[in-house]
């Protein structure tokens, strides 16, 4: 047996029969993760269940807004308590951009000493490691601002160079052919190339010429696909730096905090009723 035992969560899953779906809501665990073949060296190791996500209830359509950012979050929460309360994994990662309902799982899995990833925090921690600026290459105007919102929340805002914006957003009801992800997707990996990695190049090169950043993030989980052909399309062009993809920093983090044998602390994620409390806190 495995000394990882981690329960991997989708953001949300969408209702059959929809038009927006960009990955598999059903079926094997492997088929409804995003570029499994990439996770899948870093998943050898850990004996690994997938929740598909709670079914979405903001519509059925992905993400986009803060007000569905805090929906999928807060749908979430049941399912890292059922975990954590069944004895079975000592770790819980919560896949998917924008890091909806994270910090507040990380409250709930305090009380069972349980540590939980995310995507956004653990690249963006990482990316401490290893540069002194980090960008992040994103996908749309409203994705932006939950990402700005996370930079801030983490206290990464003199870390963070920039947020640049490739401008494919997700589909939605109001804007249902508009540049499709999945398509773009598809025509770079058979090609190795496409209208939004293109886009992710130039918006790369221009945060590392103009911005100063010295490690590039990829912000949504659709777009994590681009890590691989990104990384590569910039040491073709001089630029070796590394670009992070979010579902692997969260899976490595997470085995870190195992084998570290920590989670979050009590101090910043208290119990209703700590046995020792502070008078006051301060900035």
């Amino acid at each position: 047996m495995s000394k990882y035992r981690f329960l991997l969560i989708n953001a949300f899953s969408l209702a059959p029969g929809n038009d927006f779906a960009m990955r598999s809501y059903t079926g094997p665990k492997e088929t409804q993760v995003y570029n499994y073949e990439d996770l899948k060296p870093f998943l050898a190791d850990i004996d690994w269940d997938l929740n598909p996500g709670a079914r979405a209830t903001h519509g059925n359509f992905p993400v986009t807004t803060k007000e569905a950012f805090m929906s999928v979050g807060n749908n979430r929460l049941p399912l890292v308590r059922e975990a954590c309360a069944s004895g079975k994994y000592n770790a819980v990662v919560l896949l998917g951009g924008g890091d909806p309902g994270y910090m507040e799982s990380r409250e709930i899995a305090r009380q069972y000493r349980i540590p939980v990833t995310s995507s956004a925090h653990a690249q963006m921690h990482i990316a401490g490691l290893l540069g002194n600026k980090f960008s992040i290459i994103d996908i749309s105007e409203s994705h932006n601002m939950q990402m700005y919102h996370l930079v801030v929340q983490y206290r990464m805002t003199d870390r963070c160079a920039s947020i640049r914006n490739v401008n494919f957003p997700l589909p939605t009801p109001n804007h249902p052919n508009d540049r499709p992800i999945n398509v773009e997707r598809d025509r770079a990996l058979q090609s190795g190339t496409s209208d939004m990695l293109d886009a992710a190049v130039v918006e790369s090169v221009a945060a590392i010429e103009e911005d100063g950043a010295d490690t590039i993030i990829l912000g949504c989980s659709a777009a994590f696909w681009m890590q691989p052909l990104l990384q590569k399309r910039l040491q073709e062009i001089g630029w070796d730096v590394p670009v992070l993809e979010g579902a692997r920093a969260a899976i490595q983090v997470a085995k870190m905090l195992v084998d570290l044998g920590v989670d979050a602390s009590a101090l910043a994620f208290p119990g209703e009723r700590p046995a020792k409390w502070r008078r006051r806190k301060v900035f």
